[in-house]
């Protein structure tokens, strides 16, 4: 039986010398530098589709010593998620180092699409390689990334996605981080009958109101005796939290489980703590924070619906690189998972 025949892949050195010119031409010619005719130009092109050859970027990128400055745009607010958030980029910093990497935080007023989209406007391929923007979806901002996307820097949603961008964004299926929660509502409740209260900071979110349609589809597929009263917003604000859910309680006496939608659970949780609720009403958070792991331990939360932050961050680098490479990243290791956390799996 024959051997196979082992097909190599074509180097710059077979370009060389099917085209009939030197290694240092054919490296002018393939990073687009002056001083090489037309005719050799022509020939290299030509030996690049007969050998069917394709350039390693990566390795290209490594010898003109390229560096990536990437930036994590990110909302002033301080909720402890986005600060495991931060956290995570300064960790990730010092590994990505070593591949000419280099990582900045721009804080940015997620409550003000216009100034967004202004400071995004600012941006150009001379002074950042990439940006991931954590911003509620607005047109805006929508419309920004697109243009930034234009101008040639990596741009891609960041935890809160854009709609039609779905193929570049990093983040957990919200939908069906919303159904999670109500299926472990329905479990957790048992066969009690109810009211579910449901808290969030603001409904402008796509990240929120993909998790609200998870949710209500959910109960009303498999747990008709569930009843979600209508989204609460907050605003993050503590007076106006502790006047509407102490109202909405009130008005629905019947009330078995909470669900907070929104990532910063502290001011919800602890206005329901104050309020002396009867401790068997189901409470369900999301992201797994110092405060929602205490929570879990002090038996004041039942159940934490978590992303891994620093794979966020990490998979957010990966793309961004992948994008400039021109290199498709491994799908199954850039999806972010949906992780449940229990008081005995903290």
């Amino acid at each position: 039986m024959a051997k196979k025949k082992l097909v190599l892949r074509p180097t710059t050195k077979d370009l060389a010398q099917v085209a009939g010119v030197s290694r240092a031409t054919v490296d002018r010619v393939l990073n687009g530098r002056e001083g090489v005719q037309k005719k050799t130009i022509e020939r290299v092109n030509q030996a690049i589709d007969e050998l069917g050859f394709v350039r390693n970027l990566q390795a290209a990128n490594l010898a003109k010593s390229q560096n990536y400055r990437f930036i994590f745009a990110l909302p002033r607010s301080g909720d402890q998620f986005l600060d495991q958030i931060k956290q995570r980029i300064a960790e990730a910093q010092a590994v990505f180092a070593e591949d000419n990497i280099w990582c900045d935080i721009q804080e940015i007023d997620d409550k003000d699409p216009h100034g967004i989209s202004t400071y995004l406007a600012s941006l150009s391929k001379d002074n950042i390689a990439g940006i991931a923007i954590m911003s509620p979806e607005t047109p805006q901002v929508r419309d920004s990334i697109t243009r930034l996307q234009e101008r040639g820097v990596a741009a891609l949603p960041f935890v809160s996605n854009q709609t039609m961008m779905d193929a570049n964004w990093v983040g957990i299926d919200n939908r069906a981080a919303g159904a999670t929660a109500g299926l472990l509502l329905g479990q957790f409740t048992a066969r009690r009958e109810g009211s579910i209260l449901v808290i969030s900071e603001s409904m402008q979110s796509r990240d929120t109101l993909e998790r609200r349609l998870g949710f209500d589809q959910e109960l009303n597929d498999n747990f008709l005796r569930l009843r979600a009263l209508p989204s609460l917003e907050t605003y993050g604000n503590g007076d106006r939290a502790r006047q509407i859910i102490a109202n909405s309680l009130k008005t629905n006496p019947d009330v078995v489980g909470i669900y907070i939608m929104a990532s910063e659970a502290r001011i919800p949780l602890s206005i329901v703590s104050e309020l002396g609720l009867d401790p068997s009403i189901i409470k369900i958070a999301h992201e797994r924070t110092p405060f929602t792991e205490a929570a879990l331990q002090q038996h004041t939360l039942d159940g934490v619906i978590a992303q891994d932050a620093g794979h966020l961050v990490r998979s957010a680098i990966r793309r961004l690189k992948g994008i400039i490479d021109q290199r498709k990243t491994l799908q199954s290791q850039e999806n972010i998972r949906i992780e449940i956390l229990l008081r005995t799996n903290i």
